[in-house]
């Protein structure tokens, strides 16, 4: 199933140009100031709703990097990371959405800055001065010479490539003050939110019914409680979690009209990632797309938008 298909290098000049983005200064909405002229997007996406039905009609599997899926030299959360993986046919990149402590919303996944940032100090404790001047390290530790960016500029990269960011809203901000970033920015076909609970995915819909989410969507019942509390589920992709990979409820969900996501990401030594991966062979990985996954959050997105073709059948679509 080993298919050469990828171009396995950055455009240098491209990351640079990225990467002076995310080292901007502080939000516009925290210091009062100007809002720099919103760039267009080159890459037009159909409606959000839309394309997951055509991706799942087609059998084809949409792969979103875990914390923009960070590899050798390239560090969770940066848009310089974003990019290397977009110019390997990476088109979904799920990231971390933390506000700093003067209000300025920015991508970072621990409460504390010293793992990825090198840092001693907390996430919420920290002004986006100093935050915005932090070397973030790879996996291994070592600094790349990439800064963590805004949210602001990650949504702006998102719609000048025609990607697509999953969201996960970190305790130290608000999905209010995501929704009026996402909105301000024009990013709503280039977003799906995350939530964890039914309080979360009614409270998104509620505040956001533009936005399209991840989100627990089971039986009827379930799904008629969705409907009576406001959801619209035609904006919700049933997350299945990351450990049982149901076909049968992929299929039940499939029925109406509802895309499944499904995660093999997670701690090392105990994500399906570690098995399904480590003979080098796809063979797991095809199986979900032959059960009706649409859309996989995995530590391994380079494996498998290398190892199989479904990827290729969603690329495709989203560029029509």
């Amino acid at each position: 199933m080993n298919k050469m298909k990828r171009v396995w290098f950055a455009v240098p000049q491209v990351i640079a140009m990225v990467g002076a983005l995310g080292a901007c200064g502080s939000s516009p909405e925290v210091t009062g100031g100007e809002a720099a002229p919103t760039p267009q997007a080159t890459v037009s996406l159909p409606p959000l709703p839309d394309l997951l039905d055509r991706v799942r009609e087609a059998k084809g599997l949409l792969v979103a990097a875990h914390r923009g899926g960070s590899a050798a030299g390239y560090p969770e959360n940066a848009i310089e990371t974003l990019q290397y993986g977009f110019d390997q046919g990476i088109r979904v990149f799920e990231v971390d959405v933390a506000e700093s402590q003067d209000g300025v919303l920015y991508l970072m996944h621990d409460r504390s800055l010293r793992r990825t940032g090198g840092h001693d100090g907390g996430v919420a404790d920290t002004d986006w001065d100093v935050v915005s001047g932090l070397d973030l390290r790879d996996l291994d530790g070592n600094p790349t010479g990439f800064a963590p960016p805004r949210l602001v500029d990650a949504l702006r990269w998102a719609r000048q490539h025609g990607a697509i960011l999953e969201l996960d809203r970190k305790d130290t901000t608000s999905f209010r003050n995501i929704v009026r970033e996402v909105r301000a920015e024009g990013a709503e076909n280039h977003v799906l939110m995350i939530s964890y609970s039914d309080d979360e995915t009614i409270a998104i819909a509620q505040l956001a019914p533009e936005l399209m989410m991840t989100g627990g969507v089971k039986d009827k019942a379930h799904q008629d409680k969705l409907r009576a509390a406001g959801v619209d589920l035609t904006r919700v992709v049933a997350w299945l979690g990351t450990r049982d990979p149901n076909a049968q409820a992929m299929e039940d969900l499939a029925a109406v009209g509802i895309e499944s996501a499904f995660g093999t990401l997670g701690r090392p030594g105990r994500r399906l990632d570690d098995t399904y991966a480590a003979d080098g062979d796809a063979s797991e990985y095809q199986a979900l797309v032959d059960g009706g996954l649409t859309l996989l959050a995995t530590d391994r997105p380079y494996f498998v938008a290398r190892e199989l073709t479904a990827d290729d059948v969603a690329v495709r679509i989203m560029a029509e």
